[in-house]
């Protein structure tokens, strides 16, 4: 396949005017810039009297990066030098997880600034390439949740500290928190590209011309979407706040791929579940994650939540009551339904001190006077630095907040989002307003 072929419709010429358009050359795409209040300003780069990023220039370059598939071990020392110059670097994955607990990684591809590397990752070993990465100044993705936990499970590296995730960058500019690859690059870019084959079977080989473009194209445009964003955020203020966001994300991506089987109970449990429930649903869950792992096969192919709900409320005692009473699949129950049992059985008979704790409900409450003085709390302060409201506090950091109040308990114990940047304000300004309303908090949370 060519370097340069593209199927992503090409750019307008006319679409961003050049006067007073920054003015980017290649080695500028390519330069370090390094996080935070050591990052260089984007001024770096030539921006004119108007002020105006020339989007043009920065679709140029990356039309012009060259391609290469890397396919066996002694190639990927061209990539590892690569990466120990190139200050940044964007990344994607391709892999399967439908049907093992393990995803099964089939390609990496990385963008360098002048160079895409599609590697052939079942046919190489790759603890060098992880090792670099995590030495990049910036290391730019797109939603790397699921690109994330990859990484974390087959690298066994500490959590990362050089993420750049543009969808966290466009949740401050545009407030909206999930945006995706393909309408970012439309929205910061004009720039239109394919994304039919996000669901294909990425382990054939030879992958098809349509694979390998939309491959290719998931990283070809990163780093001019990223110094779009870059550009546009500094000019705001709000790169350090992002840059710090970033770094949340990637140690809490860390922390969910390194629960013990033990605490899994937790991302299933209800608050509603007296502590014999939550004894059952521990239970349970060990189990369930214990044999997925052991099979290698999905946490919904042993059992899915929706059964777990079941067995947790209804409680069986036979295979008669798991059959009618539940949704487990029938041939998970022919094949385990007896273990499964005896998890259930030794859950009801623990002692009522070796029972997990209850979740604290949640706050509710139809008198809205807490409510109200908390989000204007939140939108004041979001005005006053520039920050979307949905991006300063997020729902779930509010329950935790409610809970630290509501149950006394100090600040340590506040959720690690708000404990950064976030900080100041939460303790000066928004837990005082809190504890105005403590007693509406404490009754609308059956707290006593």
């Amino acid at each position: 396949m060519s370097n340069n072929v593209s199927n992503a419709s090409s750019h307008s010429s006319s679409s961003n005017s050049n006067d007073g358009s920054l003015q980017v050359t290649n080695t500028e795409l390519l330069s370090a810039a390094p996080p935070c209040e050591s990052a260089p300003n984007t001024s770096d780069v030539d921006v004119l009297d108007t002020g105006v990023l020339d989007i043009d220039a920065l679709l140029d370059i990356a039309d012009e990066v060259a391609i290469t598939w890397i396919r066996k071990q002694s190639e990927l020392d061209e990539v590892i030098d690569a990466l120990a110059t190139c200050g940044r670097v964007a990344l994607d994955t391709e892999f399967i997880k439908r049907d093992t607990y393990y995803p099964r990684l089939a390609l990496v591809q990385l963008n360098t600034g002048n160079h895409v590397y599609l590697l052939d990752a079942p046919q190489l070993q790759l603890t060098e390439l992880w090792e670099a990465l995590r030495k990049v100044e910036v290391a730019i993705w797109h939603a790397c949740g699921e690109d994330l936990g990859i990484f974390y499970l087959l690298s066994g590296c500490p959590p990362l500290t050089n993420i750049f995730d543009t969808q966290i960058a466009l949740s401050y500019l545009t407030g909206q928190l999930q945006m995706g690859y393909q309408q970012a690059l439309a929205d910061q870019l004009d720039m239109h590209i394919d994304k039919e084959h996000s669901q294909s079977d990425w382990l054939q080989r030879p992958l098809t011309d349509e694979q390998e473009q939309y491959a290719i194209d998931d990283v070809r445009f990163l780093p001019a979407l990223y110094l779009s964003l870059e550009y546009e955020l500094k000019k705001q203020g709000l790169y350090d706040y992002v840059w710090a966001d970033c770094q949340l994300y990637a140690s809490d991506l860390y922390n969910t791929q390194h629960v013990e089987d033990d605490a899994m109970y937790l991302t299933m449990a209800d608050y509603r579940y007296n502590s014999q429930q939550m004894a059952i649903l521990k239970g349970i869950a060990t189990w369930r994650e214990e044999l997925a792992r052991a099979t290698n096969q999905p946490r919904t192919f042993v059992i899915k939540k929706q059964a777990v709900r079941e067995i947790v409320t209804e409680k069986p005692n036979s295979m008669r009551e798991l059959a009618h009473k539940t949704t487990m699949h029938r041939s998970m129950l022919r094949l385990y339904g007896e273990e499964l049992l005896k998890v259930i059985r030794d859950a009801k008979s623990l002692p009522y001190a070796e029972h997990p704790d209850c979740l604290v409900p949640p706050y509710r409450s139809k008198n809205k006077v807490l409510s109200k003085a908390v989000q204007q709390a939140i939108d004041d302060h979001a005005r006053a630095i520039g920050v979307p409201a949905s991006v300063l506090m997020r729902k779930k950091w509010l329950g935790q907040l409610y809970e630290v109040v509501a149950l006394d308990k100090d600040v340590s114990e506040l959720p690690q989002g708000l404990k950064g940047w976030r900080n100041d304000w939460v303790v000066q300004t928004l837990i005082p307003v809190i504890e105005k309303h403590k007693t509406e908090l404490q009754q609308g949370m059956g707290v006593k």
